[in-house]
């Protein structure tokens, strides 16, 4: 190896502590992993001045660019630039093909999951699952049953949460997003800007690309078209401008060259779709749609909604447009019957998982019921229909008054709750504004994996989120937390002697 594993320097590395979680870029205090010791080697050389010329330099290009999300929570809904660390994450090749054989593995059984379960329901009947976890389902949709979805796909974009625990070393997955899963292209910008910033490094490295994601998306978005028409009119319905996603929308049906819509553009006639132009009516195909269910179609869910299209889904129902996702997925990323996702890799692939579960129990079961409420201050307790971090609890930080509050609240209504024990996240160094130096910060990764019906495309790497604040495990963006590019090295990237 080189020196880069020699004695730190005074730099921006000085005093970097791994402390007692794995970190993903030393394996010792002082001593880079084999795959981070290029990258050692520059950042150990970089002034703080340096580095705080280069951040802003990105956040330059996240301003330019209009890079932002909303946060719903502060009461302002203000729009604010997506925090962006400078430090990238990287994994080796043959770390990243395990990930990869268990991300398939898993969006497989979950697309054969609701396959069956709004079909002939074989899972329920032999009682792999209880009935009545699946039918008190806010996101299980009676109004799907009997629906063959297009081509047998309901997990068209799916995002599998998944983090490294720092006993084990091991990635487990904390929850599946196969409804509209969103920070694709936030993937996308960080790695433009991480090779504007950075791009000697980058160029030394084998860093498996990631750009053709919208290129596999919009082939599997076309490839649904009821009509099998040779250009098949696909668009991305959006619920608008105020939508804390709103960059990602137009990003993707820019990158795509499909139209971006809401749904007043959009009308349903003799149960066809149709956009509305200048040149008048163009029937649509396909519509990659980043509307929640309740809001798609006010004649079949919520009447008062003025997002979707009505009539959409007898659209949908006669097979003259299709969905992607497929209506009705929330009920496989419910967090209670995420438990159960092991269970459907056995049931119908006949295999276990490759990547295993984070432990879960149940506030719908007595005995863990019991053992959470007897416990709850050394748990993490989530609302099963929750995201973005909304809805949880963080034992160990929570004070009295609110340990009371969701012992009240986990008590009147067990189904709505699981918990799971406090996973000691791994950490990558991360710039710490207030202190001018790198320290340790807890990161989770998202992969995105698209499904074509045979096979199942990951990109390499996805979203590392990271929890900007010290010690905290929360990395939602709506929670404080921001996010570093994902480098995957290719099979042919030799570190060990640069």
């Amino acid at each position: 190896m080189s020196n880069a594993a020699a004695a730190l320097p005074p730099n921006l590395f000085d005093g970097y502590d791994p402390g007692p979680y794995y970190d993903e870029m030393f394996e010792a205090p002082g001593k880079p992993r084999p795959h981070y010791a290029l990258l050692f080697q520059r950042l150990a050389g970089m002034q703080a001045t340096q580095f705080q010329e280069h951040r802003h330099l990105a956040d330059l290009a996240f301003l330019i660019q209009g890079i932002t999300f909303t946060v719903y929570s502060d009461g302002r809904g203000t729009e604010r630039l997506f925090p962006f660390d400078l430090i990238p994450r990287i994994l080796p090749h043959a770390e990243w093909q395990h990930i990869e054989r268990g991300l398939s593995q898993r969006v497989i059984a979950l697309n054969l999951f609701l396959q069956d379960v709004y079909g002939p329901q074989r899972i329920l009947r032999d009682r792999r699952i209880p009935r009545s976890l699946v039918y008190s389902c806010p996101h299980f949709r009676r109004e799907m049953m009997g629906i063959e979805a297009p081509l047998g796909i309901f997990t068209h974009i799916s995002g599998i949460d998944l983090v490294r625990d720092s006993n084990s070393g091991e990635f487990l997955v904390l929850e599946d997003n196969v409804r509209t899963p969103s920070g694709v292209s936030y993937v996308l910008e960080n790695r433009l800007v991480m090779t504007r910033t950075f791009p000697g490094v980058f160029q030394n490295y084998e860093v498996l690309p990631i750009d053709h994601y919208p290129t596999e998306l919009i082939s599997i978005l076309r490839g649904l078209s009821p009509r099998g028409a040779q250009d098949p009119v696909v668009v991305l319905l959006t619920p608008g401008v105020f939508n804390s996603a709103y960059f990602e929308h137009s990003f993707l049906a820019g990158q795509m060259g499909v139209e971006l819509v809401e749904g007043r553009d959009l009308i349903v006639d003799a149960g066809i779709v149709y956009m509305k132009t200048i040149y008048g009516l163009k029937r649509v195909d396909v519509i990659y749609r980043r509307i929640d269910d309740e809001f798609l179609d006010p004649l079949e869910f919520r009447p008062d909604s003025l997002l979707g299209v009505p009539g959409l889904m007898g659209a949908y129902r006669a097979g003259n447009v299709a969905l992607a996702n497929a209506v009705g997925n929330g009920v496989a990323d419910d967090k209670a019957i995420y438990a159960y996702v092991p269970e459907f890799i056995r049931y119908y692939l006949g295999q276990d998982p490759i990547l295993p579960n984070v432990p879960t129990y149940l506030c719908s079961r007595p005995a863990d019921l019991q053992y959470v409420l007897e416990r709850l201050p050394e748990l993490v307790v989530k609302a099963v229909g929750e995201s973005g971090g909304y809805g949880m609890l963080m034992g160990p930080s929570a004070d009295r008054r609110t340990l009371a509050e969701f012992r009240e609240r986990i008590a009147a209504s067990p189904r709505n709750y699981i918990a799971q024990p406090v996973i000691p996240l791994s950490t990558v160094p991360s710039h710490d504004p207030a202190a001018s130096r790198f320290a340790g910060r807890h990161v989770d990764l998202r992969p995105y994996c698209l499904f074509n019906g045979e096979k199942v495309i990951v990109v390499p790497g996805g979203l590392t989120r990271v929890a900007l604040q010290p010690g905290s495990l929360v990395v939602n963006s709506s929670q404080g937390g921001g996010s570093k590019d994902t480098w995957v090295l290719g099979a042919n990237d030799v570190v060990a002697d640069r």
